[in-house]
């Protein structure tokens, strides 16, 4: 259970040779959610940057990660269209080196269980959007008790209700939620009109 325990945590940051495992693990597993997770969002004009990319031609997408395994795995499978249309860094949800009003889209896969003090990182994300701009969650571990929050170290689900009820208080509307199986999920909430005091 010991190793089992360390390659899981490395779900949370991936470091080292075991990260770098479990990236290639996790955008295999993570692909089926991704997928129907984007279909589900309108986009006008790592893996998930491609998927961005090959949804909204024309665009530029950035790409941030609290991993330097992942930003280097990301820049290396994005390498042809680097610093020309995707844009990668390391850094956290919880001061994202973006100015105001920046993005369409910004989205979270799988990483949202990880975000420190998680209704200041999503009144940063909401800083980011443009107005009207969407944020989609796309989760696939939705029980606080499950398997995964008892295997890997700092992970706290939440259900679809419980990020539903965050991003109302975060002053995004009209938050839907999408069920594809009884535990993936994608929670999409759009930046309002109204200013709102931090």
């Amino acid at each position: 259970m010991g190793l089992l325990k360390t390659f899981f945590t490395n779900y949370a940051c991936p470091q080292g040779r075991m990260g770098r495992a479990m990236l290639k693990f996790m955008n295999l597993c993570h692909a089926p959610l991704t997928n129907w997770g984007l279909k589900l969002v309108n986009i006008h004009g790592g893996a998930t940057l491609q998927r961005l990319l090959k949804q909204s031609e024309g665009s530029t997408v950035y790409g941030i990660d609290i991993s330097e395994e992942s930003v280097a795995k990301a820049k290396k499978v994005n390498a042809e269209v680097l610093d020309k249309r995707v844009f990668i860094t390391q850094g956290s949800a919880e001061k994202l080196p973006y100015e105001d009003g920046k993005f369409d889209l910004v989205t979270a896969v799988e990483t949202v269980y990880f975000w420190p003090n998680l209704p200041d990182c999503l009144q940063e994300v909401r800083r980011v959007l443009k107005q009207g701009g969407k944020f989609a969650i796309l989760v696939e571990v939705i029980d606080g008790d499950s398997m995964w929050t008892n295997v890997v170290e700092g992970m706290t689900a939440y259900s679809p209700e419980e990020l539903k009820t965050l991003l109302d208080d975060a002053g995004f509307i009209q938050t839907e939620i999408h069920r594809m199986k009884p535990s993936n999920a994608a929670i999409i909430g759009v930046k309002d009109f109204r200013v709102r005091k931090r």
